[in-house]
Protein backbone atom coordinates (compact mmCIF):
# COMPACT_ATOMS: atom_id res chain seq x y z
CA UNK A 1 0.00 0.00 0.00
CA UNK A 2 2.87 2.37 0.67
CA UNK A 3 4.30 2.06 -2.86
CA UNK A 4 1.26 3.60 -4.65
CA UNK A 5 1.12 6.39 -2.09
CA UNK A 6 4.81 7.18 -2.55
CA UNK A 7 4.38 7.05 -6.33
CA UNK A 8 1.61 9.64 -6.19
CA UNK A 9 3.59 11.88 -3.84
CA UNK A 10 6.62 11.72 -6.15
CA UNK A 11 4.47 12.54 -9.18
CA UNK A 12 2.94 15.52 -7.38
CA UNK A 13 6.31 16.90 -6.22
CA UNK A 14 8.09 16.26 -9.54
CA UNK A 15 7.14 19.54 -11.33
CA UNK A 16 8.28 21.59 -8.32
CA UNK A 17 11.58 19.70 -8.14
CA UNK A 18 12.17 20.19 -11.87
CA UNK A 19 11.50 23.91 -11.48
CA UNK A 20 13.98 24.12 -8.60
CA UNK A 21 16.57 22.32 -10.74
CA UNK A 22 15.87 24.78 -13.56
CA UNK A 23 16.31 27.74 -11.22
CA UNK A 24 19.53 26.28 -9.84
CA UNK A 25 20.90 25.56 -13.34
CA UNK A 26 20.19 29.11 -14.52
CA UNK A 27 21.80 30.55 -11.37
CA UNK A 28 18.55 32.27 -10.41
CA UNK A 29 17.70 32.66 -6.75
CA UNK A 30 15.94 29.44 -5.79
CA UNK A 31 14.67 30.90 -2.52
CA UNK A 32 14.13 34.41 -3.85
CA UNK A 33 10.43 35.39 -3.81
CA UNK A 34 10.64 36.77 -7.36
CA UNK A 35 11.41 33.25 -8.61
CA UNK A 36 8.14 31.93 -7.18
CA UNK A 37 5.24 34.13 -8.37
CA UNK A 38 1.74 32.93 -7.53
CA UNK A 39 0.95 32.23 -11.19
CA UNK A 40 3.99 29.94 -11.47
CA UNK A 41 3.06 28.05 -8.30
CA UNK A 42 -0.51 27.59 -9.53
CA UNK A 43 0.66 26.36 -12.92
CA UNK A 44 3.07 23.90 -11.29
CA UNK A 45 0.26 22.65 -9.04
CA UNK A 46 -2.03 22.17 -12.05
CA UNK A 47 0.66 20.19 -13.87
CA UNK A 48 1.22 18.12 -10.72
CA UNK A 49 -2.50 17.35 -10.41
CA UNK A 50 -2.65 16.36 -14.09
CA UNK A 51 0.27 13.97 -13.54
CA UNK A 52 -1.45 12.44 -10.50
CA UNK A 53 -4.79 12.07 -12.30
CA UNK A 54 -3.03 10.56 -15.32
CA UNK A 55 -1.26 8.04 -13.12
CA UNK A 56 -4.59 7.07 -11.52
CA UNK A 57 -6.04 6.42 -14.97
CA UNK A 58 -2.91 4.56 -16.12
CA UNK A 59 -2.76 2.29 -13.07
CA UNK A 60 -6.51 1.65 -13.16
CA UNK A 61 -6.54 0.60 -16.80
CA UNK A 62 -3.14 -0.95 -17.44
CA UNK A 63 -2.18 -2.70 -14.23
CA UNK A 64 -3.62 -5.39 -12.07
CA UNK A 65 -5.22 -8.67 -12.97
CA UNK A 66 -6.19 -9.62 -16.51
CA UNK A 67 -9.82 -9.29 -17.50
CA UNK A 68 -11.95 -12.27 -16.51
CA UNK A 69 -9.50 -13.64 -13.94
CA UNK A 70 -10.49 -14.65 -10.44
CA UNK A 71 -8.40 -14.09 -7.33
CA UNK A 72 -8.05 -17.08 -5.03
CA UNK A 73 -6.94 -15.79 -1.61
CA UNK A 74 -4.16 -17.36 0.42
CA UNK A 75 -5.27 -20.44 2.30
CA UNK A 76 -4.12 -23.62 4.02
CA UNK A 77 -4.40 -26.73 1.85
CA UNK A 78 -3.37 -30.18 3.12
CA UNK A 79 -1.53 -28.52 6.00
CA UNK A 80 0.53 -26.29 3.68
CA UNK A 81 0.23 -22.58 3.12
CA UNK A 82 -0.80 -21.74 -0.44
CA UNK A 83 -0.26 -18.05 -1.39
CA UNK A 84 -2.96 -16.07 -3.15
CA UNK A 85 -3.00 -16.29 -6.94
CA UNK A 86 -4.93 -15.29 -10.04
CA UNK A 87 -6.78 -18.05 -11.91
Amino acid sequence: MIRPVLTEIVLFVLPFVLYVVFLWATKAGVLHPDSWPVQRIVSLAIVALILVAGSFVFFAHFSGAPVGSTYVPAHIEDGKFVPGQMK
